[in-house]
């Protein structure tokens, strides 16, 4: 019995050891990558941000002390939004919420057009979902450190979007751009990111436009997953019951939160064909499971996944996705798509290929 407990100890140390070895080469790696973010690729952004040592580089993740800064550039800021317009949107949503709580006169505001009833809606909405923003953490509720911060960018967005308003999910993406940005900038990238075709896509509900970017993943989820794909078809299960959260929230919902930034970390780098990229990674992930589910147990998990994912199987499974279909990427298929859509929209369906 000694014997037995001294080799279980002598086991157990050299498990902590391995672990310790390895915290430290980790430590040491993302010590170096911060170096090289900081030294040599973001104050030459514009000449190798494309380069193959940064895609490469991004691809293993962005360091959190970084991130923020690589995700702004990476995002944009084609609406060319200020910090001073930041201020005007959210002077405009406090006036309104100081109306709407008095009961007192309409603000005059860019929303003419939109009642009252749904600015009412909306702000109501926001406070709601802001209470299910990663309730785990206890930093977005009331009373939370982050509460007035999310609460303010999603006001002063429905005050610059007012043709959009508030949409459920939002308030999750907000949450990851607080977390890594300071308010104004991450209002910014709120804005910029929330503008992207897709994006806009889902959060006006455009159901042409929707169904077009489920055909289009459909394309590539047959000649990626064959297997899977005829076993969905066989149950029914069409992409809209699962990708729908998973793109409203960018999957910061669905995935564990340092999983879910180093998504946007590359989704960042490759846009919207990364989210759907993503999504296949995740039904290859899973596929043995899954095809021996029936239509309920398969909505079921893909609603609410494993909160244990492995990261590095996790995007070795999301790398073995080619995002090639018949020499044609995901862009070319997804404006094939659009293209017949319109032509059938006008009554003249070209020829199916």
């Amino acid at each position: 019995m000694v014997v037995q407990a001294k080799k279980r100890e002598l086991k157990e140390a050299q498990k902590r050891k391995k672990q310790l070895e390895e915290r430290c080469k980790l430590e040491d790696s993302i010590g170096n990558a911060v170096l090289t973010w900081n030294n040599e690729i973001l104050p030459n952004w514009e000449t190798m941000c494309c380069s193959r040592k940064v895609r490469e580089l991004w691809w293993q993740g962005i360091p959190p002390s970084v991130r923020g800064k690589v995700w702004s550039l990476a995002i944009g800021n084609e609406l060319n939004i200020t910090h001073e317009l930041y201020d005007i949107c959210l002077a405009r949503a406090k006036e309104k919420w100081r109306s709407l709580s008095t009961g007192g006169p309409e603000v005059e505001c860019e929303d003419a057009g939109f009642s009252a009833a749904d600015r009412e809606a909306s702000l109501e909405l926001i406070k709601l979902d802001i209470s299910r923003t990663f309730p785990s953490l206890c930093i977005f509720q009331q009373g939370g450190p982050y509460h007035d911060t999310l609460h303010s960018i999603l006001g002063a967005y429905t005050c610059y979007r007012p043709d959009v308003g508030y949409v459920q999910g939002m308030s999750f993406i907000a949450a990851v751009l607080i977390l890594n940005l300071d308010t104004a900038d991450a209002f910014i990238a709120f804005s910029n990111l929330l503008n992207k075709p897709c994006q806009m896509a889902f959060f006006r509900v455009d159901h042409g436009l929707m169904l077009t970017y489920f055909a289009a993943f459909e394309v590539f989820f047959e000649e990626n997953l064959p297997k899977l794909f005829a076993h969905f078809k066989k149950n029914n299960l069409t992409p809209d019951i699962y990708l729908i959260d998973w793109i409203f929230t960018l999957y910061s919902k669905s995935l564990p939160l340092d999983l879910a930034c180093r998504v946007w970390d590359v989704f960042c780098r490759d846009g919207e064909e990364f989210l759907f990229r993503t999504a296949l990674g995740i039904l290859k992930l899973f596929e043995d499971i899954l095809t021996k589910m029936d239509f309920i147990h398969i909505a079921q998990f893909l609603t609410k996944l494993p909160e244990d994912l492995p990261s590095e199987e996790f995007f070795t499974s999301i790398a073995a996705i080619q995002m090639q279909s018949r020499n044609k990427k995901w862009a070319q298929i997804l404006a094939a798509l659009q293209k017949d859509n319109r032509e059938m929209e006008k009554g003249s369906p070209s020829l199916k290929r």
